[in-house]
């Protein structure tokens, strides 16, 4: 029986889930996620999770924070004068938001406080500061 190793390709359904039990993200309603381990494009606890599993099989995970998004760093937290946004934008809490930076990538932002001249704008990941539970099947590996 083969089971994942680094560097495998495979392909695997999964369910992310917050502590509070709150669905996040599912592939479950879509084709599974094919990823190639080892390139650093999933958050280490989730390809961790990975390792050892055998086609078909199914566990679950749980990620603690410094194994997915990290802590909420308050250094991306900025001041936005309302001045700089577009006049017709009513900000509200929880917006989404993006912006160029100075290399031409985009950022993305979320509305963390709306104030009477400014906001504050959070360049966190959204799960930044959260430990996460996955649901995973293995399906294949390539």
């Amino acid at each position: 029986m083969s089971l994942v190793k680094e560097n495998d390709t495979v392909k695997v359904h999964y369910t992310g889930t917050l502590s509070n039990g709150q669905v996040f993200d599912s592939s479950l309603e879509r084709e599974p996620l094919e990823i190639t381990l080892g390139q650093g494009l999933l958050i280490p606890g989730f390809e961790k999770g990975l390792v050892d599993m055998a086609v078909n099989q199914k566990k679950t995970i749980n990620i603690p924070v410094d194994e997915a998004y990290g802590e909420i760093n308050n250094e991306l937290f900025y001041n936005v004068g309302k001045d700089q946004l577009p006049p017709e934008m009513t900000p509200e809490v929880g917006m989404a938001l993006a912006s160029k930076g100075p290399d031409g990538k985009e950022v993305q932002f979320r509305v963390a406080e709306v104030n009477d001249d400014h906001i504050v704008v959070d360049a966190n990941h959204p799960l930044a500061g959260q430990a996460l539970t996955f649901e995973l099947e293995l399906i294949e590996i390539a």
